[in-house]
């Protein structure tokens, strides 16, 4: 079947997987571009036998858009690859150098800690109360109840070490104590001694925490918490903030509350 002017309308070669109707060859317009002459050589689908009547509006601008689709093909051609392809892999080499790279030697990622014995801490610290050394005594085997931390509290060149002593039944801890390192020797810059205390390091500031008991309650259900966040000023460490909570005794397995008076007859 023919079109309005005279030419095959092309879709029987559509079928046949010539010509995609308008005269170009399979492949489309790179193909012509990047393989062919452009004016004539050896494409598949063109008219040699002279030039083609006058087409209609569509098909006019259907060449148009041919003419356009050449123009992007000339510059892929000309960029030596794959195009588009290549100027994505460009983008992506550059936010990858882009990016900084972490440093070794950065002060402000994790820092190795040079580990001590808190035990020989405690036992040759001249300001630990002489009856908790001679109750400092492993647990099970060589196991003492003592904990040790590491981090940046004074700002010294060597973390400071945080050390809390427990007792063994019920872990209650009895001692917090912090150490700073001097020149060759760690020299202790914090005590607290007493029953139901103890220390953590949280972004740079020593956080205490001390269990609250009225009177008659069980070890295991203090009636609240005092907690006090000291900061190292100077050479000491100062008082920076304080909270202090009210623990609920409905919820849990803590004991029951007494009752406030008799019950009514």
């Amino acid at each position: 079947m023919r079109g309005l002017d005279g030419e095959p309308d092309g879709r029987g070669d559509r079928h046949r997987g010539g010509s995609d109707g308008e005269g170009n060859a399979p492949g489309g317009p790179v193909a012509e571009v990047c393989g062919e002459d452009l004016d004539g050589g050896s494409g598949a689908g063109r008219d040699a036998t002279g030039p083609r009547p006058p087409r209609t509006a569509r098909a006019a601008g259907a060449a148009t858009a041919g003419l356009v689709a050449v123009g992007l093909s000339l510059a892929a051609c000309s960029s030596g690859g794959t195009g588009s392809r290549d100027e994505g892999a460009a983008r992506t080499d550059e936010v990858v150098a882009a990016a900084p790279v972490p440093s070794a030697s950065d002060p402000s990622g994790p820092q190795a800690a040079e580990r001590v014995d808190p035990i020989a801490l405690l036992k040759a610290d001249p300001k630990i109360d002489a009856g908790l050394k001679d109750d400092l005594k492993p647990c099970v085997a060589d196991a003492y109840p003592v904990d040790a931390s590491y981090g940046n509290l004074t700002g010294a060149s060597d973390p400071d070490v945080v050390v809390n002593v427990m007792t063994c039944g019920d872990a209650v801890g009895i001692g917090t104590y912090v150490y700073r390192k001097q020149s060759d020797r760690y020299e202790n810059v914090f005590t607290a001694e007493e029953a139901a205390v103890y220390a953590t390091i949280d972004r740079g500031d020593l956080v205490v925490t001390r269990q609250v008991y009225a009177k008659g309650d069980p070890v295991a259900y203090p009636s609240g918490e005092d907690v006090i966040t000291y900061r190292w000023s100077g050479n000491a460490f100062t008082q920076h903030d304080w909270v202090h909570n009210d623990y609920s005794r409905a919820v849990g397995d803590g004991p029951e509350p007494a009752p406030s008076g008799p019950a009514a007859p």
